[in-house]
Order: C-alpha cells, then structure tokens, then sequence
C-alpha cells in the first residue's frame, strides 16, 4: 500500500508540473470553476426568495447541501473524471497495451494516474459553502455527526467513482464513450438535488426511489449532507456504506472482465 501511495504523490507532482506549464489555461479553467459555483449559488438564493423550504430542507440546510455536491463533484473530477474519460481513446488506439505491461495494477494505473489540479479548488469551495452554512444555520459543533458526514463523504466518492468505472469499462466494448458519459452528466444532476423532491408526486417517486435503491447515485450526497444537518434513518447510511462496497466489489469485477475482452494493438 505504501508502495501506491508513493507512486499516486509522484503522478500527482507530475500532473501539477504540466499544468503550471501552461499557467494561463490553469488560471482561466480554476476561474470557470468559481463563475459555476456563483451561477449555482445565485440560482438557489433566487429560489429562496419565493418560498422558505425546498422539500424539508431550509436555506441554511440546502446550502450545505450544495457545498457537499460541489465538494463531492470537484473531488472526483480531480483524481478521477480525465482518466475514465481517456479511457476509451487507450482502448481505441492500442496505448492500453503499455498500461497492461506496467508492473502495477491496471485499474489504479488506468484511473488514477492523472490528477486534474484545476478542479482541486473546488473542493475546498465546496467545503467553505458547507463551512459557512454550518455557522449561519447556528448549529453546535457535533462530533459524532462530524465523524459519520467523513465516513459518508468517502463512501460517496467510492460509490461514484464504482459508477464511473463501470461507465469507462464500456469503452472495450463500444469502442467510445462519449454517450456513455452524458449519463455521468445525468447523474451529476440528480446528485445537486436532495431525493425527497421526488416524494409525494406519482410520477417523480419511482424514479426518486430507483435512483436511490436500484441505481443509488442519489445517495452520494443526500446520505452525507442530511446527517450533518438534519437527521438520517440509521439504515439508510447502513444501505449507504453497503451500496458503495457492493458498486466497488462490482465495477472491479466488470473493469477485470473487460481488460480480459480488450484486444491489443498487435492482435
């Protein structure tokens, strides 16, 4: 594991050395970011004008809700976004070939090798939002809530990032995955709302529950957000932490048997 981690804080000195390279295309992607979160921000303190509540969730409660979805996104496009979305271009010009004879293994060299520093920002911002709406909301600092909000960040992350993984897994076999990472784009999208939005309505509660017990990408930043600042059902973070065990388990099985499928530039 050592071994890793030093590999993972050399590409990651690696990935930061090419992008000081070209400064002024870092500066400009890290400002697109911060005009997002404004655009973001403004669009719901403008909702807010009209009602007090959206769902059961106040203004102070939805803006750490959306601190943790801009924390959430920013991490996973850091370490993760850029090499799934190359993955189909390894697969389609045979460069996957030099990551397979790589003493190391494939996922985590396919996955992990570039880190995109320009989104890095984002989740501190995130975590300013969330900051800032914890003090606002005039809640007390709670350690058990801390220490539960860390360990349903993390296993967010890792339930997105097993979706990610099965989406790049695809590429072996549609040779593109373009369309498959509008999904991604899908995804994102339910993440920025909380799931009780889709409660109480016949034709949104089966797609709220599909999203949160069939394909529960939902749960990647309801789970964590809703047991800082309201209350969650302690199995619903059980199903959480589950969930996202089981998507690993399940995206290395089906990123394994796709490298198995893959046929290199020489075959």
């Amino acid at each position: 594991m050592l071994r890793y981690v030093n590999l993972w804080l050399s590409l990651a000195k690696f990935s930061l050395l090419g992008e000081l390279a070209f400064r002024g295309n870092f500066l400009v992607k890290i400002f697109v970011e911060l005009l997002w979160l404004g655009i973001l921000l403004l669009f719901n303190f403008t909702i807010f004008e009209q009602t007090t509540k959206i769902a059961d969730w106040n203004i102070h409660e939805f803006l750490f809700f959306i601190g943790c979805y801009f924390a959430m996104g920013g991490l996973i496009e850091t370490l993760f976004m850029e090499n799934c979305n190359q993955f189909a271009d390894l697969v389609r010009t045979g460069d996957l070939d030099f990551f397979l004879l790589k003493p190391i293994d494939e996922q985590f060299l396919v996955s992990c090798r570039h880190i995109d520093w320009s989104c890095a920002p984002n989740v501190l911002l995130g975590f300013g939002v969330m900051g800032y709406a914890y003090w606002a909301g005039g809640w007390g600092f709670a350690p058990f809530a801390t220490i539960a909000f860390c360990v349903l960040f993390a296993s967010g992350a890792v339930l997105a990032y097993g979706f990610m993984l099965l989406l790049t897994s695809a590429s072996v076999w549609l040779m593109r995955n373009q369309s498959l990472f509008e999904m991604w784009w899908l995804f994102t999208t339910l993440m920025r709302y909380p799931r009780e939005i889709f409660d109480g309505n016949k034709w949104a509660s089966p797609a709220g529950w599909f999203f949160s017990f069939v394909v529960p990408i939902m749960l990647v930043t309801n789970v964590p957000a809703r047991v800082m600042v309201k209350t969650v059902e302690p199995w619903l973070a059980g199903f959480a932490l589950t969930a996202a065990l089981i998507v690993a388990w399940v995206s290395r099985r089906v990123f394994r048997m796709a490298l198995q499928r893959y046929r290199s530039a020489s075959s």
